[in-house]
């Protein structure tokens, strides 16, 4: 019995030794002076792929974890709509041109009858001032009772009818110009037609084309949220695209530490999948109003404290060298610089910060 009582006792010893050396080994590594780390995952900015306009999804041409570049293919909404409305806009285009060229044929009529009228009144009105010169003497000689009555009634009448007919001819020359402006205004008119069909030519075009859903940026579908045949609402989700070339964790800091975190500053990730290898990174937002740090982050009696939200960014460059590894979610740490005279420690340095110490 007090063997085994002994043998306890050395056990739980033993444990006790290695559970401080192995909180010793703990604590002392997350003591570094000039240095604050958070936990957290790998997020990534993430995309909605949606319709753009209302109708039925044809085709859908990737799966889920595709690695797509800018401007590839993602997805074809139903067409028969919008073509049979490209048609008619089309239509609408001939006709509005064959109308504007009747309306400019019909400017050459009237501005040729404008023409003719013009030279008529012109006629007319040289006809009536010789009849006016004429009925002029014709007065002045029946005062002188050098003319007879018969001749004077003749001129008067001659005078009055020359009259008459230039005042029909200007008359003419009006309605005639009247006609010509009618005849431009549908000119225009034809014109701005002619611009409503290509506007609408135009727009119809450009949902056929938005019809077509690509890829705005190089990154990963993370899921297929609509399959061909759904009808979908303007707007509606057909995929969710994974941005590899943002990533970041987020963090958090208590008040007393990351008020000395500045935006630009050095930091390193480390992930739980490779804890041997931390990856570069740069402080790119630091939160400017305290909140509630999540349950999934910190401990219950530390969530009491007013905490601020970091991001720690993977430079773009790195991310793409490594694209096919590039995974969101992973749980780990991220480390920051605060004092920039700080070494980075051993388990913190980069292979080829060790490397050149070698």
């Amino acid at each position: 019995m007090k063997k085994i009582i002994i043998v306890m006792l050395i056990l739980c010893a033993a444990a006790l030794a290695f559970y401080g050396v192995k909180s010793y080994r703990e604590n002392a590594i997350y003591n570094q002076p000039g240095f604050a780390h958070g936990n957290g995952r790998l997020e990534a900015t993430e995309v909605a792929i949606a319709s753009k306009l209302s109708g039925r999804l044809d085709e859908v041409y990737v799966k889920e974890g595709d690695y797509v570049k800018k401007g590839d293919k993602l997805a074809q909404m139903q067409l028969n709509v919008l073509k049979a409305e490209l048609a008619q806009a089309q239509a609408q285009y001939a006709q509005a041109l064959a109308q504007k060229a009747q309306s400019e044929a019909q400017v050459g009529v009237k501005q040729s009858q404008l023409t003719a009228a013009e030279a008529t009144m012109k006629q007319k009105e040289s006809s009536f001032d010789g009849a006016k010169k004429r009925f002029a003497r014709a007065k002045e000689l029946k005062s002188k009772n050098a003319i007879s009555i018969q001749m004077y009634e003749n001129d008067e009448t001659y005078f009055l009818t020359s009259q008459a007919e230039f005042s029909a001819a200007s008359a003419e020359v009006m309605q005639a110009q009247a006609a010509l402006k009618a005849a431009e205004a549908e000119v225009l008119a034809a014109a701005a037609n002619i611009q409503s069909a290509k506007a609408r030519i135009d727009r119809v075009q450009a949902d056929i084309d938005d019809s077509l859903l690509v890829s705005p940026l190089e990154g990963r579908i993370q899921y297929r949220i609509a399959e061909p045949g759904e009808v979908l609402n303007a707007g509606g989700r057909v995929l969710n695209l994974v941005d590899l070339t943002d990533v970041y964790m987020t963090f958090f800091l208590p008040e007393r530490i990351a008020g000395k975190v500045k935006i630009g500053a050095p930091a390193r990730i480390v992930l739980d999948a490779i804890p041997d290898t931390p990856i570069p990174a740069t402080i790119s937002f630091v939160s400017g109003v305290a909140q509630f740090t999540p349950k999934t982050v910190e401990t219950k009696i530390e969530r009491q404290k007013l905490m601020f939200r970091i991001k720690a960014k993977i430079a773009p460059e790195l991310l793409k060298k490594y694209i096919d590894y590039v995974k969101t979610g992973l749980p780990g740490e991220a480390w920051v610089q605060i004092n920039p005279e700080a070494k980075w420690p051993e388990f913190l340095k980069l292979k080829s910060e060790r490397k050149s110490e070698k």
